[in-house]
């Protein structure tokens, strides 16, 4: 029994079957082909009334046409830079993509991340990162909007005027401030439950204490922020007296 995809000869003796009113099983018979066969090419191209060979065969050429597979995208390589053992890089690139999934990041997300923290230039366009981790463009699109709203990267345009994605060190101290006022947010909504529920009451002592532990923590980190953001832009003659003085 042959096999194979019908060709449009079979499928014109089909058509001819058809209007001589032969059951399926007849016509297969006279094709050598399944019974199965007949009745899947005819019910998927109009049934029995409306089967046409010619448009049957250009319908499944299409088909064809549109599942034949696409030659695989050879990923974009890093640059090679001396010193550097590839193998230990993408090793630590796995490593600190798994670490940012755990505090919380999607795993596209934190690829997209790990792909700008490992980059040199700090810097790449939507379509080398798509290109690098072999994604389409709307992965990594909905990553770069996530880490855009938390202030984890930043958009630039380039001299062609396409937008490229960059991390720096101002980015942390930005994230850290953004996390801190998220906190202030959440301080003035609790006290102004305790308005609501009375003061002197256990809830609003409650939200009190909340206020007040979050109020704490947004000072200390924005003051610790600031005196980091210092160091990272280069106020070093007080880290080297600092490091300089005795111990007690």
């Amino acid at each position: 029994m042959p096999g194979g995809r019908l060709t449009q000869q079979e499928r014109r003796q089909i058509a001819l079957g058809l209007a001589d009113s032969l059951p399926y099983a007849e016509i297969a018979r006279r094709l050598d082909r399944p019974t199965s066969t007949i009745t899947r090419e005819v019910m998927r191209n109009g049934g029995p009334t409306d089967y046409r060979a010619d448009l049957a065969h250009r319908a499944t050429e299409h088909r064809t046409h549109r599942r034949r597979p696409r030659a695989p995208r050879t990923p974009e390589p890093l640059p090679r830079v001396p010193g550097r053992d590839a193998a230990a890089v993408a090793a630590y690139e796995e490593t600190l993509t798994t670490v940012l999934m755990a505090s919380g990041l999607p795993r596209m997300t934190a690829r997209v991340l790990t792909c700008l923290f490992t980059t040199d230039e700090g810097s790449l366009s939507a379509s080398q990162l798509a290109r690098r981790l072999e994604v389409s463009a709307a992965s990594v699109s909905k990553a770069i909007t996530f880490l855009e709203s938390q202030s984890l990267v930043r958009r630039e345009q380039d001299e062609r005027r396409r937008d490229r994605y960059v991390v720096d060190d101002e980015l942390f101290y930005q994230a850290t401030i953004a996390g801190a006022r998220a906190n202030d947010r959440l301080v003035e909504t609790a006290r102004r439950g305790v308005a609501v529920l009375g003061p002197r009451t256990p809830a609003a002592e409650r939200l009190e204490n909340v206020a007040r532990f979050l109020d704490f923590i947004s000072e200390s980190i924005v003051r610790a922020a600031d005196q980091a953001r210092e160091v990272l832009h280069g106020t070093r003659d007080t880290t080297s007296a600092d490091t300089a003085r005795p111990g007690p």
